[in-house]
């Protein structure tokens, strides 16, 4: 069947079903209901009424009980009106939808009362360390500079190389870099100042 025309058919069988509880029924457990929506199926032989009651469990309970013994009488109300060749079979079932948005809502009014709450006690807050807790990379690169500076001047102090007259090719002095014969060494003298 069309969804269309089975969406169609649901809202005429959940507005049968209402007029039904309003005007016929008069069993005393039936409380205020409700007709939230009618589901039928594709091939039309079930139909799912959807209902809300308002008021304590015990008369939920009631009117779950009203509903179930009065299906007969309804779905034979509900063939009458529809003109269907095969009346579809009627279930009752408390529609959840109200009391779980009833419940959301509650939950964000509780998570709104706990950010105000958070947003009050962060308004006269202070950071407890530096107002900037993060290392600025420019000052970090100059202090770098200045330590390798000092370290260089500490070794300049300490030793001084000479590395001779460089036209005496084979002598203690050295020579040219790279120009020194086999076996012997650079010639290079270093003494502590």
């Amino acid at each position: 069947m069309n969804q269309a025309r089975a969406r169609k058919l649901g809202d005429r069988i959940a507005q049968i079903v209402a007029e039904m509880l309003e005007r016929r029924i008069k069993d005393p457990r039936l409380g205020f209901v409700t007709v939230t929506e009618a589901r039928i199926t594709g091939d039309l032989r079930e139909a799912t009424v959807y209902y809300t009651v308002l008021g304590s469990a015990d008369e939920i309970a009631g009117s779950a009980a009203a509903l179930a013994s009065a299906t007969g009488l309804i779905r034979s109300e509900v063939g009458k009106q529809t003109g269907l060749k095969h009346t579809p079979s009627l279930s009752f079932v408390q529609d959840t939808v109200p009391d779980t948005a009833r419940t959301i809502e509650d939950l964000v009014e509780k998570a709104r009362q706990a950010d105000a709450a958070v947003a009050a006690a962060r308004a006269d807050a202070v950071p407890a360390g530096d107002p900037d807790p993060y290392r600025q990379p420019a000052a970090e690169d100059d202090e770098e500079d200045e330590e390798e500076d000092e370290e260089e001047d500490d070794l300049d102090g300490l030793v001084d190389f000479d590395a001779g007259d460089p036209e005496d090719e084979y002598g203690d002095g050295g020579g040219p870099l790279g120009h020194y014969p086999p076996g012997r060494g650079n010639g290079a003298r270093y003494s502590r100042s």
